[in-house]
């Protein structure tokens, strides 16, 4: 710490002059706009929203750390009028800030105090409609977060900027569609976009429709993230644990059936604890890369095709229980699956274009994000905080805590491990608790014993850390990898958060919820028994690699 006093806004304080005077200003609750940024980037001063007087001088407070004696000043009307010239300047059309749900540009518009604009606008771009990502940049500020998140936190580089002067504006490569380039759909652009230039490709009105059809029986299945993220568009604090509400609120939005995807993730982890021990008695390959990513799937098909015969071959929780749900669950119920309609609910943008892999013959309709779900809730008018705790259906509602933790950075590793030791050892894990995988560190790693055998094992969560996780893959036998930050609670479909601090609640929330299951193993789940005894006999079985198992596609980057 570097102690300097300076003065802000008339008051003389002591600092820290290694911090930002963005930075500064936050901590004294003093409100400074900023649209381009991050956290958890260098900043690059672009948009010039943060303006503030230092010296009689205007400085991006982003990018300005103080000076000994210095006098800041954050609000006079010299900072104003030129905080007021430059938002004009960014956004010639200001969006209709009533109607929007939850976009950055619209606090910054009433911060400055910008009502209207006098210069006239000059775009006319056509929106881009991808299976999974919506970009329309006649709204964009080129503020830059979504290029910069994507080259230096994703290491995708699907997009940049083109252009230059009045026409500069962010395109994929070589102005191509988005769809047709190395894009992972991760989502991480759409978190980042203050201006909702970005956005996931809706569903809502595709389940609305089929809700209001009498002759679907429609069931809905919600991801392990979802629980502990939901809440915050109803404006609860950061990790509350709402399943109990949010099973409620799907059944009085009309969903004939609620079940858990998290009975999917035992599933996934029946099937793919079983897969590591087969590996390790035929001698690999090693690493085996184990993962319910989607975007870390397509990050492999389009850098990595080499690796696919290092990858678990396990299809993603909720592909499998919508295979299941269609098969197994219609048996029992006599329904024809043909008449059954299943909604995923994820934390995920890339699973929305997962459902349309053709290899994986998929059983799950549509998908929609926690984002959506909160609009869903609010269009039916659903007051959301009331709601009494209501229990998943049992035919596919039951699940573990290792279920639970899929959600986090390094909770699929961790569930495999409880299985896969008690698989290969035959006796109790007196270790319940993999810590050493846990937290928002980017790359993690630890190590255990199975079979007189030392096993090496690493997750990365992010694409820049699972790039760099790839360089040292030879020395480990069991890797995890996540696209998003955090893993799925910082997923592309989770609520828009300004707090870094978001991520470590949402995850401290899944391992409060595993700490509160009564079964704590995938492999102790009675319906996942029940499936195996009456329909698929037993892991890795012809119909469980049929229904439960798929294959890659290598894909071409241009």
């Amino acid at each position: 710490m570097i102690l300097m006093k300076i003065k802000l806004n008339g008051e003389e304080i002591e600092v820290d002059g290694r911090k930002l005077l963005l930075t500064i200003c936050e901590e004294r609750k003093i409100v400074i706009p900023t649209l381009c940024y991050h956290a958890s980037l260098f900043p690059e001063a672009r948009c010039r929203i943060c303006l503030v007087e230092m010296d009689g001088k205007l400085v991006t407070s982003c990018s300005t750390k103080p000076k000994e004696g210095c006098s800041i000043v954050t609000n006079s009307e010299r900072v104003l009028k030129a905080r007021r010239l430059n938002m004009e300047l960014m956004t010639p059309k200001p969006p209709s800030c009533s109607k929007t749900d939850d976009l950055e540009v619209c606090d910054i518009y009433s911060q400055v105090g910008l009502n209207n604009t006098r210069f006239p606008e000059l775009r006319n771009y056509k929106p881009e409609l991808g299976a999974a990502v919506v970009r329309d940049n006649n709204k964009c500020v080129n503020c830059g977060r979504c290029v910069r998140v994507c080259a230096d936190i994703q290491a995708v580089h699907a997009i940049d900027f083109s252009s230059r002067g009045h026409y500069e504006h962010v395109a994929a490569y070589s102005e191509k569609h988005l769809e047709n380039v190395a894009c992972i759909r991760c989502g991480q652009c759409i978190l980042n976009c203050p201006v909702g230039a970005i956005s996931e490709r809706s569903h809502i009105e595709e389940v609305v429709a089929a809700l209001g059809n009498k002759k679907k029986h429609v069931v809905v299945q919600t991801a392990p993230s979802v629980r502990v993220a939901l809440g915050e568009l109803f404006g609860m604090p950061a990790g509350s644990i709402v399943t109990g509400k949010m099973v409620a609120a799907l059944r009085r939005c009309g969903f004939a059936k609620v079940f858990d995807v998290d009975l999917g993730a035992d599933m996934t982890i029946m099937e793919e604890a079983s897969e590591l021990l087969r590996r390790m008695e035929k001698g690999g390959p090693f690493p085996m890369i184990t993962t319910c990513c989607p975007g870390w799937i397509l990050m492999m098909e389009f850098f990595y095709p080499h690796l696919f015969q290092h990858m678990s071959t396990c299809e993603s929780p909720h592909e499998m229980l919508g295979a299941l749900t269609k098969t197994y669950y219609a048996k029992k119920a006599g329904i024809d699956p043909e008449e059954i309609v299943v909604v995923s609910i994820m934390p995920c943008t890339a699973k929305k274009f997962e459902s349309t892999r053709p290899e994986l013959h998929s059983k799950v309709d549509y998908v929609l994000t926690t984002r959506e779900l909160g609009k869903l809730i609010k269009m039916k008018g659903i007051d959301f905080a009331s709601l009494p705790d209501e229990e998943f259906d049992p035919a596919l509602g039951a699940s573990t805590g290792a279920a639970v933790i899929f959600g986090a950075s390094g909770g699929v590793m961790e569930a495999a491990l409880r299985t896969a030791y008690e698989f290969s050892e035959k006796k109790p894990l007196g270790k319940i608790d993999f810590e050493e995988i846990r937290g928002m560190q980017g790359i993690k790693e630890g190590k255990v014993t199975l079979q007189g055998k030392e096993i090496r094992y690493a997750c990365a969560h992010g694409g820049a850390n699972a790039r760099k996780l790839l360089e040292n893959m030879n020395q480990y036998h069991f890797i995890e990898m996540m696209a998003c930050p955090g893993g799925c609670i910082g997923g592309g479909g989770q609520p828009i958060y300004r707090d870094p601090d978001t991520l470590r609640k949402r995850m401290e929330a899944t391992y409060a919820a595993d700490r509160g299951m009564k079964l704590r193993k995938s492999h102790e789940n009675p319906i996942v028994q029940q499936i195996y005894k009456e329909y698929l006999g037993k892991p890795g079985s012809e119909l469980a690699e049929k229904l439960l198992h798929t294959h890659y596609t290598k894909r071409e980057r241009f």
